[in-house]
C-alpha cells in the first residue's frame, strides 16, 4: 500500500453567468474596504469600468501586469497597493493579473479575490514564477492563495480563441505534470484527469462553436480542476523548460506552455506509463500515444505548435538545454543533454513529437 501526502487548499469558488455581480458581496465578506484591482495595461479601462461599478469599495486600479511577471513591475504594483492603502485585492485578467496580485500579496499579506478571464487555471493555486534578472524562479506561499475565484463564463465569451485556446493548453499542463511529478498522489490525480477531458472537451466545443456559452463555463470550471493538483503533486520538466524558454526568451506565456506540451509528454512516456495511460483516457485515445494524441488536439483545434513562430530563436536551443540542466527539477526520466536537446529542436520546428 503506497504512502503520500496530499495537499488540499481552501477557497471559495463563485460560479456562473453573472457572477461578477456578487463581486462587492465578495469584497464585504473578506472585511476589505479599500481594494486594488490588478490587470494588464489591455485592460485598464475595464477595470475602471469595475472600479466605477463598485466605487467606495474599490479604491484604485494597477494597470501594470505583465506576462511572467517581472520583478520591477511587482516593486512598482506593491508601492502602489502601499499608497492607496489597499486592505484587498481584485486580479482582474489571466494569468499576468492574477500573478501580479500574488506577488503583492506574498509580502504585503492581504486577500485576493480573482476573476480569470482566460483559462490559465493560476488562480486555483498558491504558486507563482516571477521574472528576476532574467530567470524566472518559482514563489510559493499560503499568501497568494486567492481567497475567492469568481468565474463568470460571459467574462471569457468574447475572448479570442488565439488567447483562450492556449490558456487551455496551459492548465492542461498543470494536469499532466501532476501526473508524474514528485508529489502525485491517487487524490491529485483524480482531479488532474477530469480536469484534462473537460478541458480537452471544452476546446473541441470552443473551436467548432465560440459562440457556446456553455463551452466557456466548461472551460472554466477545468481550469479549476487542472489547476488545484499541481499544488500537491509539483512541477517537472515542462514547467522548468516552460519557464526557462518563455522567461528567459520573453516568449507568450501560455503559448509556450502550448508548443512545449506534446514534447514534454513524449520525453518522459517510458518512464511514466501510468501516467501517460491516464493522458490517454482522459483524451479518449486508448490506442494511441498520448504525445501524438495531444498534439493531434492542438492541431484539430488550431493551437500554436512551434516555438519558432513564438520567436524563439534557434541558436537559443543550447542555451536553453544548459539553463535547464544547470538548475535541474526532479523529473521521471533524468534529464541529460541529447534528450533535451531533441524534445527542444521537435517543439521549435512544430513537428510531431518523438522520444530519444
Amino acid at each position: 500500500m503506497e504512502r503520500f501526502v496530499h495537499i488540499g487548499l481552501p477557497g471559495r469558488v463563485v460560479y456562473g453567468p453573472g457572477a461578477l455581480s456578487d463581486l462587492g458581496e465578495e469584497i464585504s465578506r473578506l472585511g476589505v474596504s479599500r481594494a486594488m484591482v490588478c490587470c494588464t495595461p489591455g485592460r485598464r479601462a475595464a477595470a475602471e469600468e469595475l472600479a466605477g461599478r463598485f466605487r467606495g469599495q474599490i479604491g484604485t486600479v494597477c494597470a501594470e501586469a505583465r506576462p511572467h511577471v517581472p520583478v520591477e513591475v511587482v516593486a512598482v504594483a506593491r508601492e502602489a497597493a502601499r499608497q492607496a492603502a489597499a486592505d484587498g485585492l481584485v486580479a482582474y485578467g489571466g494569468g499576468s493579473a492574477i500573478g501580479l496580485a500574488k506577488m503583492i500579496a506574498h509580502t504585503a499579506d492581504i486577500p485576493i479575490i480573482a476573476v480569470p478571464t482566460t483559462f490559465s487555471g493560476s488562480e486555483s493555486t498558491n504558486l507563482e514564477g516571477m521574472l528576476e534578472d532574467g530567470v524566472k524562479r518559482l514563489h510559493q506561499s499560503e499568501r497568494m492563495l486567492p481567497a475567492t475565484i469568481i468565474y463568470d463564463p460571459e467574462l471569457v465569451r468574447g475572448l479570442p480563441l488565439e488567447v483562450a485556446i492556449p490558456s487551455g493548453f496551459n492548465a492542461i499542463a498543470h494536469a499532466v505534470e501532476a501526473f508524474y511529478s514528485p508529489g502525485a498522489n491517487p487524490f491529485a490525480s483524480l482531479l488532474a484527469e477530469e480536469g484534462l477531458g473537460m478541458m480537452a472537451r471544452a476546446l473541441e466545443r470552443l473551436a467548432a462553436d465560440p459562440r457556446s456559452l456553455d463551452g466557456w463555463g466548461l472551460g472554466l470550471r477545468a481550469a479549476w480542476l487542472c489547476g488545484q493538483p499541481i499544488v500537491s503533486a509539483g512541477i517537472a520538466l515542462h514547467h522548468k523548460a516552460a519557464h526557462v524558454v518563455g522567461g528567459s526568451w520573453g516568449l507568450p506565456h501560455a503559448d509556450t506552455h502550448t508548443a512545449l506540451l506534446p514534447h514534454a509528454i513524449a520525453y518522459n512516456a517510458d518512464a511514466a506509463p501510468d501516467a501517460m495511460a491516464r493522458i490517454s483516457r482522459a483524451l479518449g485515445t486508448a490506442d494511441t500515444h498520448p504525445a501524438k494524441s495531444m498534439f493531434d488536439l492542438m492541431q484539430r483545434v488550431g493551437a500554436p505548435v512551434a516555438l519558432r513562430d513564438l520567436g524563439f530563436p534557434e541558436t537559443g536551443i543550447e542555451q536553453a538545454v544548459a539553463m535547464i540542466l544547470a538548475a535541474p527539477c526532479e523529473n521521471p526520466r533524468p534529464l541529460a543533454a541529447q534528450p533535451l536537446r531533441i524534445m527542444l529542436e521537435n517543439a521549435w520546428r512544430g513537428t510531431a513529437p518523438a522520444s530519444a
